[in-house]
């Protein structure tokens, strides 16, 4: 071409949940059966909404303004009803005005790093789910800069290492958060979250956190909110519909943004992403219309409290079939619905590998290997698995991680393919690392 067309950041994106469903397919083009554990989509794995929300849903459908545009913005009553839901939590106070529609979080984060200066910086966390460290480093043009979060200590986040990057970099401008977590499936303490609010306010930073899971908690955990504890510290925090009613095809997401005009830079960054959303008109209506009448229906709180407690059932069977094997580190789960296994250091060898009963399966899976020579050894694992058990799981590495791991959902609810899933994940990890 006359002049290059990709900038630098293009080879930021990736997007490794789905990327290996395609290898998924071609096992399952041989016949075999293929315990999907690669993306948290509920609906994949036969959730249906109650016929209670359907019916609103339809109801909806039956009124012709649904099929208008809505405000830029978002549905103004919408807006109010989630402003008042936040407000309730005695943080944070926020208005219509501060809440901002998009389509899926995918959109939202998207735009998030988008606008920023290509030389500022949102520090995130490491593993981190891959949207957001892949827009980051895209906007940046650079590999994304993150903080560790620690497996031998339940997953929380190492502060000092938080606090050490951003002293040594001026370039951070802002500091992500996922609460509950993906891909790790922690639930931060409140005590933790004040500690991040307490850095970002000491170098005058801003925060982002990613609250999509933030009612989905279980085994006796709460998740607190970033409102609860932001005090005067600029921030937003992105919220959506995807997981919990669960409806990932209406790609319906929210930013609600706090403390905006304490800084004139941070309330000019909100200003564009509302302007940004303007110029596409607005976002997708009927969800919008949908989400007071579904969450101020009196049989809502019910329906979340039953769907937390079977994650959180599930995440048991998941600790009894994985927490005793010597070669990882198994952390259990209380929010989300994943759960990551690290292998601890040094298990994983060149030449390790797992026995594959059809020929057809080990000549698709020689080809993959031979596609990407240096591949990190734990997605060598992951392909394995997938090729000689037929369980389609992600490889830690593509969760910008230097851990070597892989990560599973929480979300099989028929109990008796999730035990066979998660013995079939025990056997190779048992016979892949004493192989050679």
């Amino acid at each position: 071409m006359r002049q290059r067309l990709l900038r630098e950041g293009a080879s930021e994106l990736s997007y490794e949940i789905r990327g290996i469903v395609r290898k998924a397919h071609q096992i399952r083009a041989l016949g075999h059966t293929i315990f999907w554990e690669n993306i948290g989509d509920p609906v994949q794995k036969h959730y249906q909404m109650p016929d209670w929300i359907k019916e609103i849903v339809v109801s909806l459908v039956q009124e012709n303004s649904t099929f208008g545009y809505c405000d830029s913005k978002g549905v103004l009553e919408t807006r109010q009803f989630l402003a008042e839901l936040n407000n309730q939590r005695k943080g944070a106070q926020i208005t219509a005005e501060d809440v901002l529609f998009f389509n899926g979080l995918g959109d939202a984060i998207s735009k998030l790093y988008q606008y920023l200066v290509p030389t500022s910086r949102v520090i995130g966390p490491s593993p981190s789910y891959s949207t957001h460290s892949s827009a980051e480093a895209s906007h940046a043009n650079h590999h994304p800069i993150t903080y560790n979060l620690d497996p031998n200590n339940n997953w929380y986040p190492d502060l000092d290492d938080l606090e050490l990057k951003i002293k040594y970099n001026p370039n951070i401008v802002g500091i992500l958060l996922i609460n509950p977590d993906n891909p790790t499936g922690v639930v931060y303490p409140r005590e933790i979250l004040e500690e991040i609010v307490e850095i970002a306010c000491t170098y005058d930073l801003f925060l982002v956190a990613d609250e999509i899971y933030l009612n989905i908690t279980y085994n006796g955990a709460k998740a607190h909110a970033l409102a609860e504890v932001i005090g005067d510290v600029p921030g937003i925090s992105m919220k959506g519909i995807s997981k919990e009613l669960p409806w990932p095809g209406a790609r319906c997401g929210w930013m609600e943004f706090y403390n905006r005009h304490h800084s004139s830079d941070f309330d000019q960054y909100c200003s564009t992403l509302e302007n940004a959303k303007m110029i596409e008109v607005c976002s997708t209506k009927l969800p919008q219309l949908a989400i007071p009448r579904v969450m101020s229906d009196a049989r809502y709180a019910n329906y979340r409290e039953g769907f937390n407690t079977a994650i959180g059932q599930r995440s048991r069977i998941i600790s009894e079939l994985l927490s005793d094997i010597p070669t990882i580190t198994f952390n259990p789960t209380y929010g989300a619905f994943y759960n990551t296994i690290i292998f601890r250091d040094g298990v994983l060898k060149p030449g390790q590998q797992l026995a594959i009963e059809d020929s057809r399966a080990k000549d698709l899976l020689e080809g993959w290997l031979a596609q990407e020579p240096d591949m990190a050894l734990d997605k060598r694992f992951v392909y394995y698995l997938l090729a000689a058990k037929g369980v389609c799981v992600v490889p830690i590495s593509s969760f910008c991680s230097d851990l070597q791991g892989f990560r599973v959902t929480l979300l099989e609810n028929d109990e008796e393919i999730l035990r066979e899933t998660f013995t079939r994940i025990r056997e190779a990890v048992i016979e892949f690392t004493v192989s050679i």
